[in-house]
């Protein structure tokens, strides 16, 4: 059975790093040129702060998956509690069994509990989450683009 929690990214950083690699391999572009190497003290200061959420997927107390987002006023609209995506990622055995739906619902909650106003979230055009997205109510708002610069 598949469960959500809310966790402490300090915590439980540890435990989500072996799931780093599979993630990076599967959705990370430009792999010959930008290795896998994460701020983790970045992540834990703004964990300490109190802006990090993190919310697990669990089946039998494995972890199959994590969101990772930052929680701040918006820099444009400073009245605005903001929810910006950091990072999501939910383990191809569980995709069919509405894993990601789920996640997202739990951080819905989870976000509305803390009094956020706009949440963002992203979808890679290779491996695209816009449906999941859709069914879940969210606008498409923009669109991004990537150069890499030698």
């Amino acid at each position: 059975m598949l469960t959500t929690h809310v966790e402490s990214l300090t915590e439980h950083l540890s435990e989500m790093k072996p799931l780093f690699p599979l993630h990076y391999e599967e959705l990370a572009l430009n792999k010959d040129r930008v290795p896998l190497d994460p701020q983790y003290d970045i992540y834990l200061q703004r964990d300490a702060l109190g802006q990090c959420l993190l919310v697990s997927m669990r089946e039998e107390g494995r972890l199959v998956g994590y969101y990772v987002g930052f929680i701040n006023p918006g820099l444009h609209y400073k009245t605005c509690l903001t929810c910006v995506t950091d990072i999501f990622y939910v383990h191809p055995e569980v995709r069919c069994r509405m894993g990601g739906p789920r996640l997202f619902k739990a951080v819905k909650e989870e976000l509305k509990r803390r009094g956020v106003q706009r949440w963002f979230v992203g979808s890679k055009n290779h491996a695209d989450a816009s449906r999941l997205f859709e069914v879940l109510g969210f606008d498409k708002v923009e669109t991004f683009y990537s150069m890499m610069l030698e």
